[in-house]
């Protein structure tokens, strides 16, 4: 297991309100350090997996108090610039039953908004790399953002390695038009696209036919066309979707389906019924990590499927960003193992 996963993005201080309450109820917020691409490196971390996560941080406590979250499972750390004045922030009001989660951002102005291109050496960085993973949230914190990810994509294909990018549109950071803009352009360097319905349509304009998650309706066909049109376009190796059934806050319908874009074969995966939801923050981010686990250990696309799809369910039973399940406990599930009984 000596393959390399590089990351790139912000990582934030989430500040969520306990058991459930309303952000005017909150006397005292519940405090975790979490973001799309470190998530995403933290998983892979776990699973086995050499990982770097790149960013900036402030040079000054918080900032290192970041840095040490992401040490704490073993995620590298050596390529993060200490420069700028913030950490981005974010309060989450975790919701129940049919009062739906809620997230405030604090993040203009953080060290990853801010920092140039030069204070990382991009050549060095993915010079023994086999995997760069980045979404669509990072380009969206700010114009200097997007060129940075820009200038990493450039260095990342110069040294021939796999792109995998989570579409993650966050309406929060910037609008469809411009979402459409940025990322239409950065699609040339990606070999692996991953993300939902939502981002599919928001991101780059093709939208899934007779489907209504929150209705907990889907068309299975509608993505396949999808797909087969975003293979059309740009020439993806893989276009992976995850498919939630949102029947409330606390009960989830939760799959995913993916396609060879070379040869159009198509794939759902097994549905699991996620009630109660714990927290589904990170759920995109520990799926995305784990279908790349699942093509890093060269399974065929159905098997990286099923692995990303249980890896996620899974994440949905645990508090924070971070997916803090081992590779056994997926592979426990995938095997067809979710009766939750205590291990002794």
């Amino acid at each position: 297991m000596s393959k390399k996963v590089i990351t790139m993005g912000e990582i934030m201080l989430r500040l969520s309100t306990p058991n459930n309450e309303r952000f005017i109820q909150a006397d005292e917020f519940d405090v975790c350090y979490g973001g799309g691409e470190a998530n995403v490196a933290v998983s892979l971390s776990n699973f086995g997996y050499e990982t770097e996560f790149v960013t900036a941080v402030p040079d000054q406590a918080i900032g290192e108090s970041a840095v040490a979250a992401l040490r704490k499972y073993n995620v590298g750390t050596k390529y993060i610039a200490r420069c700028g004045d913030r950490l981005g922030i974010y309060f989450l009001e975790t919701g129940s039953a049919m009062r739906a989660s809620n997230v405030i951002y604090d993040r203009a102005g953080s060290s990853i908004a801010t920092v140039t291109p030069d204070k990382f050496d991009f050549d060095k960085i993915f010079a023994d790399a086999d995997w760069f993973h980045f979404t669509g949230i990072t380009p969206a914190i700010s114009d200097s953002a997007a060129v940075l990810i820009k200038e990493a994509l450039i260095a990342a294909k110069k040294a021939g390695v796999t792109v995998s990018v989570d579409l993650n549109f966050r309406k929060k950071l910037w609008s469809s038009e411009k979402a459409k803009k940025v990322m239409t352009d950065l699609m040339q360097y990606v070999d692996i696209c991953i993300g939902n319905e939502e981002d599919a349509e928001k991101v780059l304009g093709f939208k899934a036919s007779a489907t209504d998650v929150t209705k907990g309706e889907l068309n299975l066909a509608g993505y396949e066309e999808v797909f087969n049109a975003m293979a059309d376009t740009f020439g993806f190796k893989y276009i992976i979707s995850s498919l939630r059934q949102s029947y409330s806050a606390s009960n989830n319908g939760w799959s995913a389906c993916i396609m060879d874009g070379k040869t159009r074969e198509f794939y759902h995966s097994k549905t699991y019924s996620i009630t109660p939801i714990v927290d589904r923050v990170g759920g995109g981010d520990s799926f995305a990590a784990g279908v790349i686990c699942g093509l890093l250990d060269e399974k065929n696309m159905k098997e990286a499927l099923e692995f990303g799809v249980a890896a996620s369910a899974l994440k949905h039973t645990i508090p924070g960003d971070f997916n803090y399940v081992t590779r056994s406990e997926v592979e426990n599930l995938v095997g067809g193992d979710g009766s939750g009984r205590v291990q002794r």
